[in-house]
């Protein structure tokens, strides 16, 4: 065996690899079918001049006509390359020249060798057919550089390779048929290299190749044939392997070597059947050859635009989109939804085109919650009914197996805790999960688990929510209810001193009704949980004089300056009788027994103007930017709730008016309520 032999060996290994890869690896047109053509005949011409080397005797014209073959097949490939970077009128162009120049050459070295021997002439001398192969070196040369060229910069790293791996063979076969034409034969150790050369450029070309879809073929070999061939495959080199260890050991092993042979044969070959009818190893050299050797089943791009836009459909709550959205992976239309909530219990949200159960809620202690947390699986109920040895430490709770349409649990998990988990029921037909399924399962699982969370968040915002409104509702009227109070407890006080005053007894039982009738009014708005009434025309100098009216009875009584009459405003008058007498007291409680509060109603424009001023103790710029009208912040101690000021300036606010406070410390303060006219 020569060097030339293991080199044209060598080539032959690699060119026959490359093609398997292009013909099994990938899909594609035209473009792959040239690919595998200029592999294949590369690979067959490897294997002639395999031959040669071996000692056997072939014909020149079958040497020539498969190094024209080789030659011709990688040229056409470049020019299909460089026309499809081309625009098409450009590329008609390429096309027409680059076929002319290949037919031509081919047309010259098959016809006139034939031509010459019809006509009885001498063979055609050695340097001009030198000198046409190295004319074939060249113009494979110049069809590199214009498709490297003819390519967009951006886009050259895809053929980068290539041009490199073609480029430098061309650069060999141009070096030596010049070389050749100038020593006038073939130089030996030249034509043994060549072997080794072209196989060293395998791997530039499958790169190229990786980056070119393109190139693939759509024909392809059955998964089960790769999966069998490679099974096949390792056992054979495992059993070469063990083979030589076995040599190694009867030679090296003396008297005991022939024993230690044979024992340790044996143990390789039980080892052997083991690792084959391994259930688990199969599946996994599976999965490999499915992963690495064909293409994938789904379109990656295409699934996710589907399935997110299956989760976002308007008008379709979460959790009925998260059911819909994995059930269309595997085509099932029918399935439910668990999701966790606080107390460490998964909850039945959503059932869709399945009978009611008895159960709606799951301990999260359950062996098969344990199971998901631990495992991370998508457990196959049809697969774990036939072997449920794969599903070891699963136990299916009762509510599931009371449901044999049950197919597949699917757990959602979110920042790597099970937020929830969706039950889909059989698919129309039953289908059976391969890795492929359960990786997008998997993964479009993480996906609908942060909508699931988004929408525990929202029912839990939405809960806090009516809590907060509950209790700021309870707050006013807690706040108006306490008002009331110190009104009653006043008219308590003077009770004892005017109890014989005819007058004063008419006025406290105006007062009392008034206050039964905003307590049955506060009352009402607790059980509807809605504050206020809806808005009426509300004579500003009316109330204004009514609210003065009750506040005369407590030092120093407000008083009236300036009244614009027939200012009316769209309010709750009874809400703004509230804040204007809220407004008011604070007034008087700032505000020493011979002191002044003075109340004004003005008009500005399409405005109505009420100042409530004061010449009492005032507040800071500080007071007033951070704690004024803060809520649950009061100065009064335990007499007062702090939310007062807050309520005035969101109700004045509501009407499309504004509350601002004017004020100095020891000088008194200026409160201006600014309400647009009815």
């Amino acid at each position: 065996m020569s060097v030339g032999f293991f080199s044209y060996f060598i080539a032959l290994l690699a060119y026959l690899l490359l093609t398997l890869l292009l013909i099994t690896a990938w899909h594609g047109r035209l473009m792959g079918l040239i690919a595998v053509i200029a592999t294949s005949v590369t690979a067959i011409w490897a294997t002639i001049n395999l031959l040669i080397f071996a000692g056997m005797t072939v014909p020149i014209p079958l040497l020539v006509i498969i190094e024209l073959a080789r030659t011709a097949t990688w040229l056409l490939f470049l020019a299909h390359i460089l026309v499809a970077d081309l625009e098409r009128a450009v590329s008609r162009h390429w096309l027409g020249m680059v076929w002319s120049l290949i037919g031509g050459g081919v047309l010259i070295m098959l016809a006139l060798p034939m031509i010459l021997m019809f006509l009885k002439q001498p063979p055609l001398p050695d340097n001009i057919a030198f000198l046409l192969w190295t004319l074939f070196a060249i113009i494979g040369l110049l069809l590199i550089e214009q498709v490297f060229l003819n390519r967009k910069p951006q886009r050259r790293w895809e053929i980068k390779h290539l041009c490199l791996g073609l480029g430098a063979i061309f650069v060999y076969d141009l070096f030596f048929y010049a070389d050749a034409l100038l020593m006038q034969h073939l130089d030996s150790q030249l034509w043994e290299a060549r072997g080794i050369i072209n196989a060293l450029i395998v791997p530039l070309i499958a790169v190229s190749a990786a980056r070119n879809p393109s190139w693939s073929l759509e024909v392809h070999v059955s998964r089960h044939v790769v999966f069998h061939s490679a099974t096949l495959t390792g056992a054979g080199i495992y059993l070469m392997a063990m083979a030589a260890a076995g040599y190694y050991i009867r030679y090296f092993g003396g008297s005991w070597g022939a024993i230690l042979q044979i024992a340790f044969l044996f143990a390789a070959g039980t080892l052997l059947a083991l690792l084959l009818f391994s259930v688990q190893l199969r599946a996994r050299l599976r999965v490999l050859v499915n992963r690495h050797f064909f293409s994938l089943k789904y379109d990656y791009r295409e699934e996710w635009l589907r399935f997110t836009e299956a989760l976002s459909r308007p008008g379709v709550n979460v959790p009925e989109a998260v059911v819909t959205a994995l059930g269309a992976i595997v085509n099932s239309n029918s399935g439910m939804l668990w999701v966790g909530n606080e107390q460490g219990t998964f909850v039945l949200v959503e059932q869709m085109n399945i009978p009611p159960i008895d159960t709606l809620m799951q301990p999260s202690n359950h062996p098969m919650v344990h199971f998901m947390i631990q495992r991370g699986w998508i457990i196959d109920l049809a697969e774990y009914r036939l072997q449920p040895d794969l599903y070891d430490g699963f136990e299916s709770p009762s509510w599931l197996a009371q449901m044999p349409e049950a197919w597949l649990i699917i757990p959602l998990f979110f920042r790597q805790q099970i937020g929830a988990f969706v039950v889909l029921m059989n698919a129309d037909p039953i289908q059976r999960l391969n890795w492929e399924d359960r990786s997008l399962l998997k993964t479009a699982g993480h996906q609908a688990a942060s909508y699931v969370a988004q929408y525990r968040l929202d029912q839990a915002l939405m809960r806090a929510r009516q809590f907060e409104a509950f209790s700021q509702l309870s707050a006013y009227v807690a706040h108006d209810l306490k008002n009331l109070l110190a009104q009653q407890s006043l008219l308590l006080s003077n009770a004892e001193k005017h109890k014989h005053n005819p007058a004063f007894i008419e006025d406290m039982i105006t007062t009392i009704k008034s206050s039964v009738e905003r307590m049955q009014r506060l009352m009402a708005q607790l059980r509807s949980g809605i504050r206020g009434a809806p808005p009426c025309s509300v004579m500003l100098n009316e109330l204004i004089a009514e609210v003065v009216a009750a506040h005369s009875t407590r030092e120093p009584k407000p008083q009236i300056t300036a009244q614009c009459t027939e200012l009316k405003v769209n309010a709750d008058q009874e809400r703004l009788r509230t804040v204007l007498g809220h407004l008011i007291q604070n007034a008087q409680d700032a505000t020493p027994i011979n002191g002044q509060i003075h109340i004004r109603l003005q008009q500005d424009r399409n405005n109505a103007v009420i100042e409530i001023e004061d010449n009492g103790a005032g507040m800071t710029a500080e007071f007033i930017r951070n704690r004024l009208f803060r809520p649950f912040d009061s100065t009064k101690g335990l007499t007062g709730m702090g939310i007062g000021a807050f309520e005035s300036l969101e109700f004045i606010r509501s009407l499309d008016g504004d509350l601002s406070v004017q004020s100095e410390l020891g000088q008194g303060t200026l409160m201006r309520i600014v309400l647009p006219i009815a």
